[in-house]
């Protein structure tokens, strides 16, 4: 008698083959992540355009708030700020550039991260920053841009650069718990760096204050500070900062730290040299806009950087 075999379409000897992922779910992922990094990427924009208005005098392109004239909220040939009407402008529409973003970042966490309530009520802080940033924006045209006021709006602009990179590595690693991945130690020194590069902007701000990019072609308003001595005040808390970068950076080469860490310090020290190299050179070239441009655009990167670092010495 002939023995039977149970119809099969794979042999009964074949291993069990592996399930592919679902797609729809990595692609949702993609449409937040993307949302994530366009807020990140404007969040930076921004301060350009911000510093534009400054360093080229056209604070008060648009003399008044909301309205950019009385009765137009649009520049018009009528008004005497030349060119700085358009460059105001400028930096006016893309508030409406970010705002539209961190809606589209809202919709995309409420739509496919349902199950994070935290990520979800984190996903509003850009949007609210925005427009906390646009009545602070108003209340700088309103004073005729004085410093008092400039500063903490660049400021606000660099938190929420920090901010939006938290929520983006936020994102990638989860709800888990915390977990460290240096020694304690080590997390204490990255906060204190942190900290440190805070005052490093700070000092920023009053060096720009003090500095002959008022931000009006016409009025001449800054902190009074003497901008010589704000200056080295400001060169000197660099060296600190770039010093604790430096512990940092030569602890991956002793201790043994995840590449993320490694990755991260060695972009912030990359980035302390070329900026503490422009900062100088920018100093003893009496300030060109062209390199106090770029000096904004690497401090906002450099925020960005740092933040990462930090989160790289824990896990979730």
């Amino acid at each position: 008698m002939s023995s039977t075999r149970p119809h099969s379409d794979v042999p009964a000897s074949s291993p069990t083959l592996p399930k592919h992922p679902p797609l729809r779910p990595l692609r949702d992922r993609g449409r937040v992540r993307a949302a994530l990094i366009a807020n990140l990427v404007c969040q930076i924009g921004i301060i350009m355009t911000g510093g534009l208005v400054r360093l080229t005098g056209s604070g008060l392109g648009c003399p008044t708030w909301p309205q950019c004239t009385p009765g137009s909220f649009v520049p018009t040939a009528q008004q005497e700020q030349g060119y700085h009407k358009f460059i105001e402008f400028g930096n006016r529409t893309m508030t409406f550039v970010l705002i539209a973003v961190a809606v589209w970042l809202i919709v995309e966490v409420l739509r496919h991260c349902k199950d994070r309530p935290g990520l979800v009520k984190a996903s509003f802080v850009p949007l609210i920053g925005v427009l906390a940033q646009g009545i602070v924006g108003g209340i700088i045209v309103l004073t005729h841009l004085d410093p008092r006021t400039v500063s903490p709006h660049f400021l606000l602009s660099i938190l929420l650069v920090a901010y939006s990179t938290w929520l983006l590595v936020r994102f990638d690693e989860g709800d888990g718990p915390v977990q460290a991945t240096v020694p304690a130690g080590v997390r204490v020194l990255a906060k204190i760096t942190a900290v440190v590069g805070a005052v490093v902007i700070v000092l920023g701000t009053a060096v720009t204050g003090s500095g002959p990019h008022s931000g009006d072609s016409a009025a001449d308003v800054r902190f009074g500070f003497d901008p010589r001595t704000t200056s080295w005040l400001h060169a000197d808390s660099v060296m600190l900062f770039v010093g604790l970068v430096l512990g940092l950076w030569a602890i991956a080469k002793i201790v043994p730290v995840p590449m993320s860490y490694a990755k991260g310090w060695t972009w912030v020290l990359v980035l302390c040299v070329v900026q503490g190299l422009v900062g100088y050179t920018q100093y003893f070239l009496a300030l060109p806009i062209a390199l106090v441009t770029v000096h904004l655009l690497l401090a906002a990167v450099l925020t960005a950087a740092l933040t990462y670092a930090v989160l790289a010495t824990r896990r979730r």
